[in-house]
């Protein structure tokens, strides 16, 4: 709606500007704004984004898969369940990684999804056939009930990025001067 509305308003000043001029010079911009007009509703219709790559550098190209032989991450476990813990307790998690590609693995960054989680990783290369691992450490401490964290792992692999989720059921603190509810 906006769009069919500057539309109208760029013809009505176009329009405008011709019959206020009687120049030329007006009369070839404004038939070059009018085919300019055209093709982008053109483009619109046939469903082509007005917007181009080369104007918004904030999207990046799409990667695609490099050649040769590429390490393959195979996880023993993508999610891991911690269960009921006390708020305040520090629980750690070790996924392990094993590399069944025809390439060296190298993990290059593990982020986690808060600054509650603090991960660790190997890093060293990887060899065929190798095993490495990363782990989550989760600290608990002002994060009470159902928690759901995640990891993500980035390394030489298509695709670069694995997700590791954990959970845990934190029980707050309690001084316990509420007791029971009667």
């Amino acid at each position: 709606m906006k769009t069919m509305m500057f539309r109208l308003m760029l013809f009505v000043a176009v329009v405008a500007f011709g019959f206020s001029c009687s120049d030329r010079n007006a009369e070839k911009k404004i038939a070059a704004l009018e085919e300019r007009l055209k093709d982008l509703e053109g483009k619109k219709a046939a469903g082509a984004s007005s917007v181009t790559p080369a104007a918004n550098p904030t999207v990046a190209p799409a990667e695609t898969k490099p050649e040769g032989p590429l390490p393959v991450a195979t996880f023993t476990k993508l999610e891991h369940d911690f269960g009921t813990i006390r708020e305040g307790q520090v629980v750690e998690y070790t996924y392990t990684v094993k590399n069944t590609g025809n390439a060296p693995l190298i993990i290059q960054t593990a982020q986690p999804s808060c600054g509650c989680t603090a991960p660790d990783w190997t890093k060293t290369p990887i060899p065929v056939g190798g095993t490495g691992f990363v782990k989550a450490s989760f600290d608990s401490n002002g994060k009470p009930n159902i928690q759901n964290k995640s990891i993500t792992v980035t390394a030489n692999t298509w695709p670069k990025q694995t997700v590791l989720r954990f959970k845990a059921m934190v029980t707050p603190k309690g001084d316990g001067s509420n007791g029971p509810v009667k």
